[in-house]
């Protein structure tokens, strides 16, 4: 059953990153670029935060940056997470109970002793879903 997955085993440890002095403008590219919804802000090898495609592309579009404003300045700084040995259910309550609104979370960093060593998706998590019941 899904209680007995773990994070470690759906997590991609791959991470596209993005460093806090970056412009946003550079950082929404490469969300688009690598077609990921959200990605953690990682200064002094430690995550400090984290920005999504939906916030970032609204927002220019809206025309609501300045030229030059970073992503230490727009970034959220309170970022839910799970750890490696969490289950999947877990996981999942994490991304419900940390939404605001009727919205979820579709993106968990994953850290192990406060180092990012991955991240898990609603779309991991659905795949993992479709394979149990298959």
């Amino acid at each position: 059953m899904m209680e007995n997955i773990k994070v470690r085993d759906l997590m991609t440890t791959n991470v596209v990153t993005v460093d806090p002095d970056e412009e946003v403008v550079f950082a929404f590219e490469r969300l688009m670029k690598h077609k990921i919804s959200a990605m953690p802000v990682i200064n002094n090898n430690k995550m400090v935060g984290i920005v999504t495609a939906t916030d970032l592309g609204h927002n220019l579009i809206l025309d609501k940056y300045t030229l030059g404003t970073k992503v230490v300045d727009v970034m959220v700084k309170q970022v839910a997470f799970v750890r490696p040995d969490d289950s999947v259910m877990e996981a999942v309550s994490e991304m419900d109970n940390n939404a605001p609104g009727n919205e979820i979370v579709n993106q968990l960093p994953v850290l192990d002793h406060g180092k990012l060593v991955g991240i898990i998706s609603d779309g991991d998590i659905i795949s993992a879903l479709k394979k149990e019941f298959s």
